[in-house]
């Protein structure tokens, strides 16, 4: 790809697709999404009409086909993430996968291994990382504000699928990858291993499931939930440049009413950092007792996008993303790797197991 390049953007997925990745990259200059695919055309024909996108493509591999798509965004259930992946891989296209990375380590292994022979760009969408405040924490953080890391928390809290009458769907069949663990626990997972630059070493889970039935959209018939709603996790961290003996926890609940919270909280030697989901970053020095605000630019939104943490961390890595296309190059600074999708993939299935069989898990 030379400089200059309009990036021909293939989506293939039609729901948070459509809130979010569509506004980012329409909003990108030097990018087209061309083609958009959904396992329910009348979808994609409905979010084609709504964003103006010329082609709505067959299903995902006439949209991997494409000669006008170089890069292939695959906001699908995790189930299908492997298949979808290595095809546009193989095709010698540039890879935006949504996270979780794959059902387990075994599949991030084999997409990771790929990536790597084709030589491509292939990212996770942690879109968190490109947050001002969160860059901004990670900076103050090995600049040893806080000194030595003792301990991190995780805290995610929302209601959207408390409601009893919420229709049974994707995310309710762990079959195809569904559950508070993958969705939320994987952007937890991601957070310490960037904030800390370290690994996860040992893990504990509790994982509960307390809407057991839903209705189904179709037939209005209750039918089973088989993935979890809640998600409890300690971790034990490698030791690092930035302390040793590190310990964390995430509280992550999907059914959980009351203030919707999304923060991450580093506490050190010297102090402690936290941000939250409205982005404010706040530093507490040792034996202060208080929280003091730093000053952040919270960054841009694109047009379209609703409010929120995950709308301005897509605005700026979209716009990395299309740049590093246009450059040609095969990396973008700071975000998440096939390779960190596939470290975090090991987390997640070691949280799995640790849950089955209650007893922390090491991280191999």
């Amino acid at each position: 790809m030379t400089n200059g390049k309009t990036i021909g953007i293939g989506i293939v997925g039609a729901g948070f697709a459509r809130t979010t990745q569509i506004p980012g990259f329409q909003n990108c200059p030097g990018a087209r999404v061309v083609a958009i695919t959904s396992r329910h055309r009348e979808n994609a024909e409905r979010v084609a009409q709504e964003f103006g996108i010329e082609h709505v493509a067959a299903d995902w591999r006439e949209l991997v086909e494409r000669d006008d798509v170089d890069l292939v965004s695959v906001v699908t259930p995790p189930a299908t993430h492997v298949e979808i992946t290595l095809a546009a891989l193989e095709r010698g296209k540039a890879v935006l996968c949504e996270k979780p990375m794959a059902m387990n380590a075994g599949e991030a292994k084999q997409m990771n291994e790929s990536a790597h022979a084709a030589g491509v760009l292939a990212l996770i969408d942690h879109e968190l990382r490109f947050l001002n405040s969160r860059q901004k924490m990670r900076t103050m953080l090995h600049n040893g504000e806080i000194g030595s890391v003792r301990h991190c928390n995780y805290l995610f809290r929302s209601d959207y699928r408390g409601v009893l009458d919420r229709q049974w769907d994707w995310w309710s069949d762990a079959a195809m990858g569904g559950g508070t663990l993958g969705a939320i626990g994987s952007h937890a997972i991601d957070s310490f291993r960037w904030i800390l630059g370290t690994e996860v070493s040992e893990v504990c889970c509790m994982l509960a499931t307390h809407i057991a039935e839903r209705p189904d959209k179709s037939t209005g018939q209750v039918r089973a939930v088989t993935t979890d709603d809640e998600a409890k996790l300690m971790f034990r961290f490698a030791d690092s440049s930035l302390g040793k003996n590190a310990t964390g926890t995430a509280s992550l609940s999907v059914v959980e009413s009351g203030k919707y919270e999304n923060r991450l909280e580093v506490f050190g030697t010297k102090g402690a950092l936290m941000v939250e989901e409205n982005g404010e970053l706040s530093h507490s020095p040792a034996g202060s007792g208080i929280w003091k605000r730093v000053e952040v630019d919270q960054g841009s939104m694109a047009p379209g996008m609703r409010e929120g943490s995950w709308s301005r961390g897509f605005t700026a890595f979209s716009a990395a993303i299309v740049d590093a296309l246009q450059a040609g190059r095969k990396t973008v600074a700071g975000a998440a790797t096939f390779e960190d999708g596939y470290r975090i993939q090991l987390v997640l299935d070691a949280a799995r197991a640790s849950n089955e069989n209650g007893v922390w898990v090491r991280v191999e």
